[in-house]
This record gives C-alpha cells, sequence and structure tokens, in this order.
C-alpha cells in the first residue's frame, strides 16, 4: 500500500517537473522577443517575464525536482531489485540527462534575471524540445522496460527528434508569413 503511494506522489512530482521545464524555454521565448520591442513595452514585458521565470523556477520547478527525486529514491529503497535492471540503468542515465538540462536551464535563468540574454528565439525553440525527448525516452523506458529493442527506441527518439525539428522550421515559415501568429 506505502508503496503506490510514493508512486503516485513520484509521477504528481515528475509531471509537475516537466510543466516547469516546459514552460520556462517558453518564457524565456517571450523575453528575447519583448527585447525586439519599443520602449517602455521592452522594460515592462521584461521586468514582467523576469517575475514569471522566477515564480515558475522557484516556486514549482525546483521544488518539483527536488520532491520526485526524494520520491524516486524513496521507491528504490522499497524495490532494490530495480537497480539491478539494465532499464533502469538507462532510465537513470535520461534521468541524470535531465538533471544536466535542468541545470542548464538554471544557468540560463540566472542570465536573463540579469538580462543577459545570448539566445535567439529560433535557438530557445530548439532548446525547449529537450525535455520532450528526455520524458519520451523516460516513459517508454518505464512502459516497456525490457519488451522494446535498444535499436529501435534509438531509432524512435532520433525520429522524434526529426519531427521535433522540422515542427519548429515550419512554425518559423508560418511566424515569417504571419508575424502575429
Amino acid at each position: 500500500m506505502e508503496y503506490n503511494y510514493i508512486k503516485a506522489l513520484h509521477l504528481i512530482f515528475v509531471i509537475t517537473w516537466f510543466a516547469g521545464l516546459f514552460y520556462i524555454p517558453r518564457l524565456f521565448i517571450y523575453h528575447i522577443e519583448a527585447r525586439q520591442k519599443p520602449q517602455p513595452d521592452r522594460d515592462i514585458l521584461s521586468d514582467q517575464l523576469k517575475i514569471m521565470e522566477k515564480r515558475l523556477w522557484y516556486i514549482i520547478t525546483w521544488p518539483s525536482a527536488i520532491l520526485a527525486t526524494i520520491f524516486a529514491v524513496w521507491l528504490l529503497i522499497l524495490i532494490p531489485g530495480w537497480l539491478e535492471q539494465a532499464w533502469m540503468h538507462v532510465k537513470l542515465a535520461f534521468v541524470a540527462l535531465l538533471f544536466g538540462y535542468h541545470i542548464k536551464n538554471h544557468f540560463i535563468f540566472k542570465q536573463f534575471q540579469k538580462e543577459d540574454i545570448r539566445w535567439t528565439s529560433n535557438g530557445m525553440r530548439l532548446w525547449n524540445e529537450g525535455a520532450t525527448l528526455i520524458l519520451f525516452a523516460i516513459v517508454f523506458l518505464v512502459i516497456l522496460k525490457s519488451a522494446i529493442s535498444w535499436i529501435w527506441g534509438l531509432v524512435g527518439l532520433i525520429g522524434l527528434g526529426l519531427v521535433l525539428m522540422l515542427g519548429i522550421k515550419l512554425y518559423k515559415r508560418l511566424r515569417n508569413r504571419n508575424p502575429s501568429a
């Protein structure tokens, strides 16, 4: 019974963590594009976006990452045999990659808070898809475990990445034709 509660809490905080990781780059994109606005709009938008970024990052994203990790460790304590399974090793590698993505977003967040913006909106759109790729990899690993060939899993992940990049390119074309899109 304890396992189900811990698993539910782990999943809830994984979902809220990913919500933060999906939304923070979107706020960064708005922040980048706000810098192209005339004054006083530029400063008003930048100030508001910095507040939104800070609240999302420190009230939702970081606490969710910490709580998801605490409940994940708790699950591994309850079922230590998972650590002997190959799919869990691969999942933990993707979780390490997720933390790398999270930390990189933290550095970007700190730069944006200082108005030190080095990204283009298109570059940030591509960066934004990193969490999507990691989410797909982790969910498929957890659900399918060893039922899927690693080769097909990798092919699927690369295919998803290509589809996402194609979608971003198409969206860029649409935006260039219709700037209000």
